[in-house]
């Protein structure tokens, strides 16, 4: 099956996943690109009986699939959960590979397609396409230019809908103009820890994961990168309402822009502004149902302990209702 990319990339067998039984794994081959050999993780867990109902999710930024409470929430909850590791992210890892390097998000079409051809062939015909920050920015840009993708829904977790820079925005033009000819001139991010102190069980909350995967300090990215990402946005805020599947719009309350770790940042989205998120995400469908988290961070499904069953039961009732 073939969706977007119209490429049909070969998957390798199931094996168990770093995160232990019953978490599964396998690759997926895909074509070379510019950085040479190319390859996709698609991680599953699957439901005691098949209902035909699954999630693919999608992470972020400086990220990879690890969040094993939310894929058993699904579980839970009658759902078969598929997570991509995209191409040059966490298991897909290469070697010599720029870490997260992209030229345009097109490239991913390929490994959505592959995810959600893998969740098509084991017998799910109603599924939710999922995205956090970086990772929601694909799925809405994905749907936008796919509306004939196997999607009956789309849940976004703090979508990345636009930049976050304050003045530096207006400097994102000529730095996107200059990825079209010097890809791979590195742009700093700078060094705050503020996010990553927020959620890792060893600074200020409940999670532990690989580092070399989801890097405390945002890595540098490559103008290449800011093009990618820019023209996704553009791409978005130029073809409004383009989206026709109900959406749900998760993000918190308030944003805070710490350099390091202060309680506010366990409490607000320290990546992107909220305002861009509802703003920008009103305007991908004509069915978005919003849902602001007091006290939320900016990957809501991260947030803390007292908050998540709240969220979970939103979401699962949002999900029964489009059913």
């Amino acid at each position: 099956m073939c969706f977007a990319s119209g490429f049909c990339a070969q998957a390798q067998s199931w094996h168990k996943d770093i995160l232990g039984y019953p978490f599964e794994m396998r690759y997926v081959h895909q074509p070379d690109d510019y950085s040479g050999s190319e390859r996709c993780t698609v991680v599953r867990l699957l439901a005691p009986e098949n209902r035909g109902s699954a999630v693919v999710y999608l992470h972020g930024f400086n990220d990879y699939f690890f969040q094993a409470e939310m894929a058993r929430q699904f579980v839970a909850h009658g759902f078969n959960f598929y997570a991509l590791d995209l191409r040059k992210y966490g298991r897909s890892i290469q070697p010599g590979q720029r870490l997260f390097d992209v030229h345009s998000l097109n490239e991913y079409f390929q490994d959505v397609d592959s995810a959600l051809s893998i969740a098509r062939r084991e017998g799910n015909f109603d599924i939710v396409l999922m995205g956090h920050s970086t990772g929601g920015l694909l799925a809405s840009y994905y749907m936008a230019c796919n509306p004939a993708a196997p999607v009956d829904a789309l849940v976004l977790n703090s979508p990345f809908l636009d930049w976050n820079l304050g003045w530096k925005e207006h400097l994102v033009p000529i730095v996107a103009a200059l990825g079209k000819l010097f890809p791979n001139i590195p742009i700093s991010q700078g060094d705050s820890d503020a996010y990553s102190q927020s959620l890792m069980k060893s600074g200020h909350g409940e999670w532990t994961y690989n580092t070399a995967w989801k890097l405390p300090h945002s890595p540098d990215v490559t103008a290449g990168w800011v093009r990618a990402i820019n023209s996704a946005q553009q791409y978005l805020h130029h073809h409004p309402y383009s989206i026709h599947v109900p959406i749900l719009l998760m993000y918190s309350a308030a944003s805070s822009n710490p350099d390091h770790w202060n309680p506010e940042a366990s409490s607000t989205d320290v990546v992107l502004d909220v305002n861009d998120i509802r703003r920008y995400g009103l305007m991908l469908g004509h069915d978005v149902q919003p849902v602001v988290v007091k006290g939320g961070v900016h990957d809501i499904m991260l947030s803390s302990r007292r908050l998540r069953p709240a969220i979970y039961d939103y979401l699962f009732r949002w999900l029964k209702g489009v059913k």
